[in-house]
This record gives structure tokens, sequence and C-alpha cells, in this order.
């Protein structure tokens, strides 16, 4: 990479859980989400948040993750990962629907 090449990889996930989520599925979907950077090597850093945007224009997405690789084989890793693909697993009971989004942060 050139100087003025990225060097940080943002994996930024949206969630909208379904209208019958319970606060406490929804809770063990972020504690879950949360666990994986101490599970899987390569996550340089992690947040979330839930929607506060007085815009309306998030569509019922109320849940955003962000976490950060050097590199797509960090990412890569990290989709393939026993704990990533354990976590999806126990998205399919309360969660209406996703949108993932990747870019090089500049």
């Amino acid at each position: 990479m050139t100087a003025n090449s990225p060097t940080s990889l943002r994996h930024v996930v949206l969630f909208a859980f379904k209208d019958d989520a319970s606060f406490e599925q929804i809770d063990a979907i972020v504690t879950g989400f949360a666990a994986l950077p101490g599970a899987i090597p390569g996550i340089v850093s992690y947040e979330w948040g839930t929607n506060v945007s007085p815009e309306g224009l998030n569509d019922g997405f109320t849940h955003c993750f962000t976490l950060t690789f050097a590199s797509n084989e960090d990412r890569d890793i990290y989709l393939g990962h026993p704990a990533h693909t354990a976590f999806v697993a126990t998205l399919k009971n309360c969660l209406e629907r996703s949108l993932v989004v990747d870019y090089w942060a500049r």
C-alpha cells in the first residue's frame, strides 16, 4: 500500500429485529456479537450502538455494529470463523433482516 492507501477495513452490520423480538432476545444478540472480538483474531476494534437519528430514515434498522480489520484476509477469517458462524445461527428467531457494508476508511 502507498502512503495514501487506507489501512482500516470497516465491516458495518445493521440489524432490524422482528416486531415480536423480546428485549431478552435482542440483548442476547448484542451480547453474542460483543463476544466475537475476544474469540476471533484479527478484529482490530469493535463498537456498536442503537439508532438515535431524528431523520426517520433507518428503514427499521435499529442496531449498528462496526468491526475494523487491517486486511481483507483478517475479515475473511472472521467471516468463516466457527464463532461467527455459530453467532449467525442465533439470529434466525428474532432478526427480520440485516444489511452489511464493508469499506476501506479514508
